[in-house]
């Protein structure tokens, strides 16, 4: 009909225009696999061993997913943003055994030993991230010279300052038990003790989630991750972004390190050696790729579930405990292979 306004067409192969269904979106989530494994593994422990299934058992594997949960965070934002810190496991000890020191060879309230240890332990990631920027060397090799300096400043200092090689407790010192309220109590839930730290675990991850998701940084990190030198053409402050990235990683290391601190009033020298590789399990496991620029926070989270699972999981089911490293190896590479098959599909589909 003459004078009819026609609404101009669409083109029909721009994908811009069109929205993705829910269903695409969560095949896209890269922490989906890892989602599907856990369901997977809980059914499987919950029918092989009916300790499984009791809650006091499920407070003990929600206690050991937050303790590697809460380095996981750190460490998946660290790989989204393409490096590895192969400090993390022994930079936990040194923040422990700084705070004990600190506190009980100057007789000072436990909080100015706990102050003092953030102090040194974000200085540690600091030192990592100003390394790797300003010698251009790999991630890989700056954080594994730093393990062993750690690794062998943990045993030495300790045995030159205690003549063993454990802190003195802290125990008895001012400021222990409110300490210990904040970093290593737990809290009764229907006659069950849930340990603070998941309540931890949870808060680091939503703001972990939160900065990938809704701020500016968050876009910085996936950016340099994926290609650092375009981000950095167009304006990204790459260098600050890693350094900070290193840094978040040393400040769940010393908050995990007061955990430890506070649960045992103690810390051997020698703790904290091979757990940088369990750190980067959970991540791999949760859906970050080791060539950086992909992941997600609750990823990290599902991996150090599925890694609490499966380490507790196997002494329920009275199983030999040997076994748990074979499993451990088999989820990461099942878990790999599925991160790849996702993001393959993810962007063939635009």
């Amino acid at each position: 009909m003459a004078g009819t306004a026609t609404a101009p067409a669409r083109p029909p192969g721009d994908e811009r225009l069109g929205r993705r269904s829910p269903l695409r979106r969560l095949l896209g989530r890269p922490e989906l696999g890892a989602l599907i494994g856990a369901i997977v593994l809980f059914a499987f422990f919950s029918a092989v061993a009916d300790a499984f299934r009791q809650a006091g058992s499920f407070s003990t594997v929600l206690y050991a997913s937050s303790t590697f949960g809460i380095m996981a965070v750190g460490v998946s934002l660290l790989m989204i943003g393409g490096e590895f810190d192969l400090s993390a496991g022994v930079m936990v000890t040194t923040s422990a055994l700084v705070a004990a020191l600190v506190s009980y060879q100057l007789t000072l309230n436990v909080w100015a030993g706990v102050a003092v240890s953030l102090a040194v332990t974000l200085a540690l990631g600091f030192l990592n991230g100003l390394l790797y920027v300003r010698t251009g060397l790999p991630s890989f090799i700056v954080t594994l010279a730093t393990f062993f300096m750690l690794a062998g400043a943990n045993l030495g200092v300790t045995k030159a300052v205690t003549g063993n090689v454990a802190s003195d407790s802290v125990r008895d010192m001012d400021g222990f038990a409110s300490a210990r309220s904040l970093f290593a109590s737990s809290v009764d839930i229907g006659g069950v003790n849930v340990s603070v730290t998941v309540f931890w675990w949870l808060a680091f991850v939503a703001v972990a989630t939160w900065l990938l998701l809704r701020t500016r940084p968050g876009n910085w990190i996936f950016a340099v991750g994926g290609a650092a030198d375009a981000a950095r053409a167009v304006g990204v402050p790459v260098a600050r972004t890693k350094i900070a990235l290193f840094m978040g990683v040393a400040l769940c290391a010393w908050f995990l390190g007061m955990h430890l601190l506070f649960s045992y009033a103690t810390v051997q020298s020698g703790e904290g050696v091979g757990n940088e590789f369990y750190y980067i399990i959970c991540a791999v496991i949760g859906g970050c790729l080791l060539t950086g620029g992909y992941g997600s926070a609750v990823g990290g989270a599902i991996g150090a579930f599925i890694f609490g699972m499966t380490n507790k999981g196997i002494v329920y089911a009275e199983w030999n405990p040997d076994w748990f490293r074979f499993f451990l190896g088999a989820m990461l590479l099942v878990a790999t292979a599925l991160n790849l098959v996702v993001r393959r599909r993810v962007e063939r589909s635009g």
